[in-house]
Protein backbone atom coordinates (compact mmCIF):
# COMPACT_ATOMS: atom_id res chain seq x y z
CA UNK A 1 0.00 0.00 0.00
CA UNK A 2 1.45 3.30 -0.95
CA UNK A 3 0.93 6.56 0.71
CA UNK A 4 -1.87 7.82 -2.41
CA UNK A 5 -3.90 4.77 -1.33
CA UNK A 6 -4.28 5.39 2.00
CA UNK A 7 -7.71 6.10 2.95
CA UNK A 8 -8.33 9.91 3.74
CA UNK A 9 -7.93 10.69 7.19
CA UNK A 10 -11.24 11.83 9.35
CA UNK A 11 -11.62 15.11 11.10
CA UNK A 12 -10.73 13.60 14.71
CA UNK A 13 -12.29 16.49 16.55
CA UNK A 14 -15.85 15.48 14.76
CA UNK A 15 -15.42 11.58 15.68
CA UNK A 16 -15.16 12.78 19.43
CA UNK A 17 -18.90 14.29 18.92
CA UNK A 18 -19.72 11.19 16.81
CA UNK A 19 -18.60 9.39 20.22
CA UNK A 20 -20.04 11.13 22.78
CA UNK A 21 -23.28 11.04 20.53
CA UNK A 22 -23.16 6.75 20.63
CA UNK A 23 -22.36 6.72 24.14
CA UNK A 24 -25.09 9.40 25.60
CA UNK A 25 -28.11 7.03 25.16
CA UNK A 26 -26.81 4.00 27.34
CA UNK A 27 -24.97 6.73 29.71
CA UNK A 28 -26.38 5.96 33.49
CA UNK A 29 -25.50 7.85 36.47
CA UNK A 30 -22.73 5.35 37.71
CA UNK A 31 -21.01 5.61 34.58
CA UNK A 32 -17.03 7.74 34.99
CA UNK A 33 -14.61 7.52 31.74
CA UNK A 34 -10.76 6.28 32.02
CA UNK A 35 -8.54 7.11 29.32
CA UNK A 36 -5.46 5.06 28.34
CA UNK A 37 -2.27 7.54 28.01
CA UNK A 38 -1.88 9.73 25.86
CA UNK A 39 -4.48 9.87 22.81
CA UNK A 40 -7.15 8.34 24.75
CA UNK A 41 -6.65 10.44 27.82
CA UNK A 42 -7.00 13.20 25.37
CA UNK A 43 -10.60 11.44 24.05
CA UNK A 44 -11.78 10.97 27.65
CA UNK A 45 -11.09 14.50 29.07
CA UNK A 46 -13.17 15.58 25.70
CA UNK A 47 -15.95 13.22 26.18
CA UNK A 48 -16.52 14.49 29.91
CA UNK A 49 -17.02 17.80 28.42
CA UNK A 50 -19.23 16.78 25.71
CA UNK A 51 -21.53 14.44 27.75
CA UNK A 52 -21.45 16.99 30.72
CA UNK A 53 -20.20 14.67 33.46
CA UNK A 54 -19.44 15.35 37.16
CA UNK A 55 -16.73 13.11 37.82
CA UNK A 56 -13.75 13.88 36.06
CA UNK A 57 -11.81 11.24 33.64
CA UNK A 58 -9.72 8.73 35.10
CA UNK A 59 -6.12 8.71 33.49
CA UNK A 60 -3.93 5.23 33.04
CA UNK A 61 -0.71 4.51 32.14
CA UNK A 62 -0.22 1.09 31.33
CA UNK A 63 3.23 0.92 30.78
CA UNK A 64 4.04 -1.70 34.07
CA UNK A 65 1.07 -3.54 32.18
CA UNK A 66 2.28 -4.34 29.27
CA UNK A 67 3.08 -8.13 28.41
CA UNK A 68 6.40 -6.71 26.06
CA UNK A 69 8.33 -4.43 28.99
CA UNK A 70 10.43 -6.98 29.16
CA UNK A 71 11.28 -6.81 25.87
CA UNK A 72 11.21 -2.91 25.24
CA UNK A 73 11.57 -1.30 28.72
CA UNK A 74 9.86 1.78 30.39
CA UNK A 75 8.68 4.35 27.54
CA UNK A 76 10.21 7.90 28.72
CA UNK A 77 7.31 9.55 29.06
CA UNK A 78 5.77 7.57 32.15
CA UNK A 79 2.77 9.65 33.71
CA UNK A 80 0.82 8.60 37.18
CA UNK A 81 -2.05 6.64 36.90
CA UNK A 82 -4.81 8.76 38.20
CA UNK A 83 -8.28 7.84 39.33
CA UNK A 84 -10.13 10.34 41.00
CA UNK A 85 -13.40 8.40 42.03
CA UNK A 86 -13.69 4.44 43.67
CA UNK A 87 -13.94 1.91 41.00
CA UNK A 88 -15.92 -0.44 43.12
CA UNK A 89 -19.02 -1.66 41.51
CA UNK A 90 -18.68 1.45 38.93
CA UNK A 91 -19.91 1.41 35.38
CA UNK A 92 -16.35 2.41 33.45
CA UNK A 93 -15.93 3.26 30.05
CA UNK A 94 -12.51 2.59 28.95
CA UNK A 95 -11.10 4.74 26.09
CA UNK A 96 -8.55 4.76 23.67
CA UNK A 97 -7.66 6.06 20.36
CA UNK A 98 -6.69 3.01 18.37
CA UNK A 99 -7.98 -0.43 19.28
CA UNK A 100 -5.17 -2.30 17.12
CA UNK A 101 -3.73 -5.95 18.69
CA UNK A 102 -5.85 -5.99 22.38
CA UNK A 103 -2.59 -5.88 24.22
CA UNK A 104 -3.11 -2.20 25.15
CA UNK A 105 -6.56 -2.75 26.41
CA UNK A 106 -5.78 -5.97 28.22
CA UNK A 107 -3.13 -3.97 30.08
CA UNK A 108 -5.37 -1.22 31.23
CA UNK A 109 -7.73 -4.18 32.66
CA UNK A 110 -5.13 -5.42 34.54
CA UNK A 111 -4.26 -2.21 36.06
CA UNK A 112 -8.13 -0.77 36.26
CA UNK A 113 -8.45 -4.26 38.49
CA UNK A 114 -5.47 -3.09 40.74
CA UNK A 115 -8.04 -0.12 41.84
CA UNK A 116 -10.87 -2.36 42.49
CA UNK A 117 -14.21 -4.50 41.16
CA UNK A 118 -15.99 -2.28 38.32
CA UNK A 119 -19.31 -3.63 37.81
CA UNK A 120 -18.59 -3.43 34.11
CA UNK A 121 -16.29 -2.29 31.33
CA UNK A 122 -17.16 -0.97 28.19
CA UNK A 123 -15.00 -0.34 25.55
CA UNK A 124 -15.25 3.40 23.16
CA UNK A 125 -12.39 3.84 20.78
CA UNK A 126 -12.23 6.82 17.71
CA UNK A 127 -10.69 4.04 15.58
CA UNK A 128 -10.89 0.55 15.25
CA UNK A 129 -7.96 -0.95 12.82
CA UNK A 130 -8.07 -4.58 13.02
CA UNK A 131 -5.85 -7.11 13.70
CA UNK A 132 -6.91 -8.15 16.96
CA UNK A 133 -4.01 -10.59 18.46
CA UNK A 134 -6.59 -10.98 22.12
CA UNK A 135 -10.96 -11.41 21.88
CA UNK A 136 -11.24 -7.77 22.72
CA UNK A 137 -13.79 -5.69 20.42
CA UNK A 138 -15.17 -1.97 21.40
CA UNK A 139 -18.47 -1.24 22.48
CA UNK A 140 -17.95 2.01 21.23
CA UNK A 141 -16.34 2.80 17.57
CA UNK A 142 -16.71 5.86 15.05
CA UNK A 143 -14.08 4.02 12.21
CA UNK A 144 -13.24 0.71 11.25
CA UNK A 145 -10.25 1.01 8.87
CA UNK A 146 -7.26 -1.90 7.64
CA UNK A 147 -4.10 -0.72 7.80
CA UNK A 148 -0.79 -2.44 6.66
CA UNK A 149 1.51 -3.30 10.11
CA UNK A 150 3.99 -1.10 8.49
CA UNK A 151 1.91 1.33 8.49
CA UNK A 152 0.99 3.47 12.13
CA UNK A 153 -1.66 5.60 13.36
CA UNK A 154 -1.50 8.04 15.42
CA UNK A 155 -3.98 10.59 17.49
CA UNK A 156 -1.78 13.85 18.26
CA UNK A 157 -2.51 17.09 19.56
CA UNK A 158 -1.58 20.61 18.46
CA UNK A 159 -0.82 23.51 20.58
CA UNK A 160 -4.55 24.69 20.56
CA UNK A 161 -5.36 21.41 22.00
CA UNK A 162 -7.14 19.95 18.83
CA UNK A 163 -6.82 16.62 18.21
CA UNK A 164 -5.96 15.50 14.31
CA UNK A 165 -4.79 12.26 12.82
CA UNK A 166 -1.79 11.51 11.47
CA UNK A 167 0.03 8.12 9.77
CA UNK A 168 3.95 7.28 9.66
CA UNK A 169 5.21 4.60 7.81
CA UNK A 170 7.35 1.44 9.75
CA UNK A 171 10.41 0.12 8.10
Amino acid sequence: MNASSLPPLPDAEVQCQALADLIRPGLTPDAALVGIFSGGAWIAERLVELLGLADAAGLVDISFYRDDFAEKGLHPQVRPTRIPFDVNGRRLILVDDVLYTGRTTRAALNELFDYGRPAAIELAVLADRGCRELPVAPNYCVWNLELPRSIGLILSRNEAGQLFWEMEHHA
